[in-house]
């Protein structure tokens, strides 16, 4: 196991880029199967899950040549279906959650694709129901095996279909795409995930000949076509990674600029911070946050307390609910954090109250979080990373707090967050990583 050592209570300082999107890449790599031609893909995010899924994909057949730090080209010619039926596939796909999405590009081109049920993040149940459904409706037949954790799926002749998804999945919703784009026919999706992320996977796949309308709002059409080609795409910026690092910045009273953070793309997520009390100014594409030595919440017209809820975009991503909780540690006044989506996501709060946070955990989705003002330091301790978004806001408080924090686990961190030990040191942050430990019981 490998862990970060840190000793907080620094003010930062400097800039920071912010690293491809984490969630894009993951539907943009396996598109490259929908196509024998040439994909050129950059700004790709040097993570863990990222480089999972390029290794799953060169296992499967496709060549994979790195032409620049953040670029790589992709031709899926001669992609061997055998590979389905080894124990190295199902090794592969059982440790990334991510794997799922080379379903629908699989069965577009293929008529057929096999998957282990796919690892990531221990945050609670995160059912693949909403995928499979409208794999059956686009004509697809599939089988589990429960001994196995292993599902086969055969689409021989796939049809285009009205499909009303019973949640706005973003990974369902870009995997059924990417399967009904080569279906027979047309596909409507309703109730369609709209993400920036999304939206990318749907302009990339028009680039490449697909015929996708209403890109940006909830009701997609497809109408299908016979072959697609190569094109080129580059990532969006990790809104994650923004989010993240104005929470730091309010956290450890720090001055930081963001660079080139596509504000547009960004959705309610500036908002939602500033209700939180954080201030800063947009220079050019760049975030710039001064060094604050208080931030208060903002209460509800009537002075009820704020709820930062997430929600299906444009609402709030719930992979930023945990570092507005973290934040709302050191800011003035309450806050109640609501993640409706996933019932483990806040169980990670217990260290948080150990370093001294003041935190009701009102039951699996809600937490209210009563504000220090900076009056009270967090102190450090021994902890471990339960999930990324987690592990990433347990860092934020150990870089906060007073004395040496240890967080152990640190691989479900570096799985979305590029290089964070050397981006945090150049902003003059205290943190070293430590290989090969083990956490004393």
């Amino acid at each position: 196991m490998s862990a970060f050592e840190i000793h907080g209570g620094k003010p930062l300082r400097g800039e920071i880029v912010p690293q491809g999107a984490k969630n894009e890449a993951l539907q943009i790599l396996s598109a490259v199967l929908l196509t024998e031609e040439k994909m050129t893909i950059r700004n790709i995010p040097d993570i863990k899950d990222v480089n999972k899924l390029i290794d799953l994909l060169e296992s499967l057949g496709v060549e994979v040549e790195k032409i620049a730090e953040d670029a790589y080209e992709f031709q899926a010619k001669n992609i061997n279906l055998d590979y389905f039926s080894t124990k190295e596939f199902h090794k592969q796909g059982g440790s990334l959650r991510g794997s799922i999405m080379i379903v629908g590009p699989l069965l577009a081109r293929f008529g057929k694709a096999a998957i282990p049920k796919p690892g990531g993040d221990k945050i609670g149940r995160r059912r693949l129901d909403t995928h499979f459904l409208g794999f059956q409706k686009l004509g697809a037949e599939f089988k589990y095996n429960p001994d196995t954790n292993f599902f086969q799926i055969d689409a021989g002749n796939l049809r285009g279909t009205y499909i009303l998804l019973d949640e706005a999945s973003v990974t369902g919703t870009a995997n059924i795409v990417m399967a009904a784009v080569l279906a027979e026919g047309t596909t409507t999706i309703y109730n369609a995930a709209c993400e920036p992320y999304l939206q990318q996977l749907c302009k990339m796949l028009n680039r490449m000949g697909a015929d996708i309308s209403g890109v940006g709002s909830n009701l997609l059409t497809i109408t299908g076509v016979k072959e697609l080609k190569g094109t080129e795409h580059s990532m969006l910026p990790d809104m994650i990674e923004v989010g993240s690092f104005i929470g730091l910045a309010a956290m450890t009273g720090s001055e930081l600029t963001i660079k080139n953070v596509r504000f547009e793309e960004l959705g309610v997520i500036p908002s939602v911070f500033s209700k939180l009390g954080i201030k800063f100014e947009l220079r050019g594409d760049d975030i710039y946050i001064p060094a604050q030595d208080s931030y208060e919440i903002e209460t509800f017209i009537d002075g009820s307390i704020l709820t930062v809820a997430d929600a299906p975009w444009p609402g709030f991503t719930p992979d930023l609910l945990s570092i507005v909780l973290v934040t709302a540690i050191q800011a003035k006044g309450n806050v109640l954090i609501h993640q409706k989506m996933f019932e483990s996501r806040l169980f990670f709060v217990d260290n948080l109250i150990e370093m001294g946070a003041q935190i009701i955990l009102c039951d699996p989705h809600r937490a209210t979080v009563i504000g220090h003002n900076k009056q009270q330091s967090l102190r450090g301790i021994e902890m471990t990373s339960p999930d990324i978004r987690a592990g990433v806001s347990l860092l934020i408080a150990a870089l906060s707090a007073k004395g040496k924090s240890v967080i152990y686990n640190i691989d479900q961190i570096e799985r979305g967050y590029q290089n964070i030990e050397d981006r945090l040191k150049k902003l003059g942050a205290d943190i070293k990583r430590i290989d090969n430990v083990t956490r004393k019981p």
